[in-house]
């Protein structure tokens, strides 16, 4: 049986997943059984990622590891995303990506230096999916300075707009005694977020 592990994030508490959930259903159309499914709010640029690590914890040889792209399992500079992926792989597991060949069924069925040759392949292919990744992170957060640093000379920059129905969710949950990741889970935000929040009712 092909197991499969889906990885769904976004970067922030105002984006949603609900685009990335098809991913389940072609999961399941390819013939894998899903073992489960982790979804995070959290920047790609973090190696923190509870979910992600709770995943990389769960998984077991011979599972694979899918997402909608690579820049949804790591934004991380080139030397943190390849141990990120090396965790992955010392568990047994192998990531399975649109963009991103995969070589090691063919790589396993050779040997000598048709092998090894397959692997050095494999593994530039893996570095350059891993660079791009960071390169659009590193190009996306120039434009977003670049975007403030004009409106701030218009005087139209106001900052992030608060997401009022969330704090109010929020500060309702932790009243209720729930705890900060039970408060996460439903209010579909980050601990950080809940933590920030619940310190600002508190003050």
């Amino acid at each position: 049986m092909k197991i499969a592990r889906i990885y769904l994030r976004v970067s922030t508490d105002e984006q949603d997943l609900a685009r990335q959930t098809n991913i389940e259903d072609s999961t399941r159309a390819a013939g894998f059984y899903v073992a489960g499914v982790y979804r995070e709010k959290a920047s790609g640029a973090r190696i923190d990622r509870p979910e992600l690590l709770r995943m990389i914890d769960d998984l077991q040889p011979g599972e694979v590891v899918v997402a909608e792209k690579m820049d949804r399992i790591s934004r991380l500079p080139l030397a943190e995303a390849e141990q990120l992926v090396n965790s992955i792989r010392a568990k047994g597991a192998r990531l399975a990506v649109p963009g991103l060949v995969d070589l090691s069924d063919i790589a396993a069925e050779t040997d000598g230096v048709a092998k090894i040759v397959l692997e050095a392949v494999q593994e530039l292919l893996l570095k350059l999916a891993l660079q791009m990744a960071r390169d659009d992170y590193e190009t996306r957060r120039d434009r977003q300075r670049q975007g403030v640093k004009l409106a701030k000379a218009d005087g139209k920059y106001t900052g992030r707009r608060p997401d009022k129905i969330t704090h109010q969710r929020i500060v309702a949950l932790r009243r209720a005694g729930h705890t900060i990741q039970e408060t996460a889970n439903l209010a579909g935000c980050s601990r950080s977020q809940v933590k920030r929040i619940w310190a600002i009712e508190k003050a």
